[in-house]
């Protein structure tokens, strides 16, 4: 139960999420997984189609673009949002650096949440909308 409540917490730190409320976090939670993965895996590929969304829970990872590193995430950070709205390539490698737990939210997962509580699109854009605001002030 302690767990499920740090996903939550997790999902509702999450820019495009941060509009929902604990029920419609909940949904997302629930049609999300927790899976484990080992130092030295790379999670997503710069270049690769993306289809899944990341949370760290737990470790950490390392982003490369175009071989040369360009941060490090820990517990909290997530990464390949976009590819929930848009299958579009990814932009980024991240490789674990440590043993990490994530939640991990596929497109058809994300899309039935969708469907189940329509209302949460409009909140979607909102939370869209702060992040690219969030990302022009630091341009």
């Amino acid at each position: 139960m302690r767990k499920r409540e740090a996903y939550l917490e997790h999902l509702g730190n999450v820019p495009m999420f941060s509009a929902c409320p604990k029920r419609e976090l909940q949904l997302l939670a629930r049609a999300a997984e927790e899976i484990r993965i080992e130092p030295g895996t790379e999670i997503i590929h710069e270049g690769d189609r993306g289809h899944e969304f990341f949370v760290i829970a737990e470790g950490k990872a390392q982003v490369t673009r175009n071989g040369v590193e360009v941060a490090t995430l820990g517990p909290g950070a997530f990464f390949g949002e976009l590819a929930l709205l848009d299958r579009t390539t990814r932009d980024a490698t991240v490789t674990a650096l440590t043993p990490m737990e994530v939640i991990l939210l596929g497109q058809r997962e994300f899309s039935a949440v969708l469907a189940e509580a329509p209302s949460m699109t409009h909140k979607l854009m909102v939370g869209m909308a702060r992040r690219l605001h969030e990302l022009d002030s630091k341009a």
